[in-house]
């Protein structure tokens, strides 16, 4: 499979995504237009006060990270994801939100981010839950988020583990190769969120070792400050899981008794 193979399908996926993503429960953009954070609290502990600080948000979707770093006192957020949908989204977000000269968002593949971002640097590049997935080469990527970090800068990402893509579906069998770097395609009715069937179903993902993301990290000149691996996650992603934490923003977790296993993890790293 070609670049643009893989980059075409899923690109036209992402874009019917958010048309059903924008109206879904899931999302809940009216509530995000009246104030709610889509930001995870260990998120907010871990990369502290953006005050003052150039941020840029590699694969934004729809914006409302971005935004929500924004209302957290971000001097500037840039928002950049391949999908023109979820850009024209995130627009009509900070439009409504009065932060259209806060923010900015760039349609443009992450691959292509310091030639779409006309070479500027910044000071935090933060990358949220469910991107990496969607890379084929993960050095090629730490090389793009070096190059946009100024000296001293900030990568902060979180992620959902990649051990939980080696257990099946029950959340207690190993049915997958953890080592496995070739690219799968799926062809899926439907998104994550309720809603409608897509018109564009296939989509092509790679899973990527601990590993191998801290060492793409370390070799494009990134010191590690920490790797912290969680034992919850944001959704139901084995029926075993038990949900708890706040209403608004709920938590899953393996039951009392059973045994704990990473579930997302994040990562803090600065440019030397």
């Amino acid at each position: 499979m070609t670049d643009d193979d893989w980059l075409r399908r899923n690109r036209a996926n992402w874009d019917d995504r958010v048309r059903v993503h924008a109206r879904s429960d899931f999302y809940d953009l009216p509530g995000f237009r009246g104030g709610a954070c889509t930001l995870r609290g260990f998120e907010l502990d871990e990369l502290g006060d953006v005050s003052g600080k150039r941020l840029v948000h590699l694969q934004c979707h729809m914006g409302q990270d971005t935004l929500s770093w924004a209302r957290r006192g971000a001097a500037h957020v840039t928002g950049l994801d391949f999908s023109g949908e979820a850009i024209r989204t995130a627009r009509e977000l900070a439009d409504d939100l009065g932060l259209a000269k806060q923010a900015r968002f760039v349609a443009a593949d992450v691959y292509d981010a310091a030639q779409a971002l006309d070479g500027e640097r910044f000071d935090v590049v933060y990358t949220g839950l469910g991107a990496l997935c969607w890379l084929p080469d993960i050095p090629r990527w730490a090389d793009v988020v070096g190059g946009l970090l100024n000296d001293g800068g900030v990568l902060y990402l979180a992620e959902f583990h990649p051990f939980t893509e080696v257990l099946g579906d029950d959340g207690k069998s190993v049915e997958v190769d953890y080592f496995d770097d070739q690219g799968e395609t799926w062809d899926e009715p439907h998104t994550y969120t309720d809603g409608p069937p897509l018109a564009h179903t296939v989509s092509v993902q790679w899973q990527h070792p601990l590993g191998d993301v801290v060492t793409a990290l370390a070799q494009a000149g990134l010191r590690i400050e920490f790797l912290h691996e969680h034992a919850t996650t944001l959704f139901q992603r084995y029926p075993v899981l038990e949900r708890t934490g706040p209403a608004e923003q709920p938590v899953f977790r393996f039951p009392e008794g059973h045994p704990r296993l990473p579930l997302m993890y994040s990562v803090r790293a600065t440019k030397w």
